[in-house]
């Protein structure tokens, strides 16, 4: 982690990162400003996406500030879940994470050596993800969560987000994808009872704008590295 991972962003990446974070500003203005650490919770978050969607391991570091801001932001609404998969689950991964990138670096850069899907790692992602959601569903179902259902739903795709990252997979981006989807039907239904949660509706939204790019991206290094083996 020797290099400013800003300068190797391309055009593209830039644009999308700056629109990003209009879009996540804008939203917050609208919602009067209220939601301070929601906001910067989104910035955090859509930054470090845009590092997770190059395989650079500084995505890793700033999800483990994102995964801490937006775990205050779900105590405030008594999403636990939510709380539960980002400070319990999704912050030790990301370490875990960002340990696994640094051990298998792509030609001693920060970026990751994506891996080869086989059908051991499909299995044992899924059927850890499922025992894990089993687990998780009682924890919330105890602590009375609000709209139960889908938050176990988002434990379910985080959880499978973060197996596929550890294992240096592009599907990690499809997995986040769907909790994506999830997580901004959650902040929907926190919105219509306070607007100052306007800004994580934005937030996830951008999140899956970016992470839809990270498979775009993940899938074409793929192919780059696996180009270089074949030419040595």
């Amino acid at each position: 982690m020797n290099h400013n991972p800003f300068k190797a962003l391309t055009k593209g990446e830039w644009a999308l990162w700056i629109f990003s974070l209009c879009v996540v500003g804008v939203s917050s203005f609208f919602a009067g400003g209220a939601g301070i650490l929601s906001t910067v919770a989104s910035l955090t978050g859509v930054t470090a996406l845009i590092f997770v969607a190059k395989g650079d391991v500084y995505g890793q570091l700033l999800t483990i500030i994102f995964s801490l801001l937006y775990g205050v932001v779900s105590i405030k609404f008594h999403y636990w879940g939510e709380l539960i998969t980002y400070v319990c689950m999704s912050l030790p991964a990301a370490f875990i994470t960002m340990m696994s990138w640094l051990r298998h670096p792509y030609k001693d850069s920060n970026r990751v050596e994506i891996a080869h899907l086989t059908k051991g790692k499909i299995l044992f992602a899924f059927a850890s993800s499922a025992v894990a959601t089993v687990v998780f569903y009682f924890i919330l179902r105890a602590l009375s969560t609000p709209n139960l259902a889908f938050s176990t739903l988002s434990v379910f795709t985080s959880f499978l987000a973060c197996v596929f990252l550890v294992l240096r997979l592009p599907y990690y981006a499809l997995a986040y994808s769907a909790n994506d989807v999830v997580l901004i039907v959650l902040w929907v239904l926190a919105a219509l009872k306070d607007v100052q949660y306007l800004p994580m509706i934005v937030c996830f939204s951008m999140f899956l704008v970016n992470d839809l790019y990270g498979f775009y991206n993940w899938r074409r290094m793929k192919r780059r590295q696996s180009l270089d083996i074949e030419q040595k």
